[in-house]
């Protein structure tokens, strides 16, 4: 049972909130000064600190979302037995994503503040990946409702 199609979404889901935690989420260069900030999922990097450039805390918020969703995703492929424990968890999973995404847009908010307001970061690979982990979370509760319906419509035909 763990090569149904939702099991795949599921990994898939988990490799792509994996990669959020090592890849950059937002960066913004300034030319003028020629100072840089990146924002990933567990702090800002810079490559020359200027004077009021404090990291802002609890970045590592993205990390902790991101793994535990992860987590969640691979227990979740190995809960095929209980299909209505695997849509809640489906549930929970959600949750974490939009925390993931929120969270990253709020420190990359901060990050805006940080460096010259006049010119706009650019958001990377690494913030756009739970979006795609939002959709796998979709499809791949559709497909467990899917499989719930196809047994109790088996059931009924005993």
């Amino acid at each position: 049972m763990i090569q149904r199609i939702q099991s795949v979404f599921l990994l898939l889901l988990a490799l792509c909130m994996i990669a959020v935690v090592f890849l950059p989420i937002w960066h913004k260069a300034d030319p003028i000064t020629g100072q840089e900030l990146t924002l990933t999922a567990t702090g800002f990097a810079y490559n020359k600190a200027g004077t009021g450039l404090a990291a802002p805390g609890n970045v590592w918020l993205i990390a902790a979302f991101a793994a535990a969703s992860a987590a969640l995703a691979l227990f979740e492929i190995f809960q095929f037995r209980n299909r209505f424990l695997q849509l809640k968890l489906g549930m929970l999973n959600l949750l974490l994503i939009l925390c993931t995404i929120g969270a990253g847009f709020y420190f990359s908010n901060l990050g805006e503040q940080m460096l010259n307001v006049k010119i706009l970061g650019d958001y990377q690979a690494g913030f756009y990946l739970p979006t795609l982990a939002l959709l796998l979370n979709v499809l791949a509760n559709r497909f467990i409702r899917r499989d719930e319906q196809l047994v109790r419509s088996m059931d009924r035909l005993r």
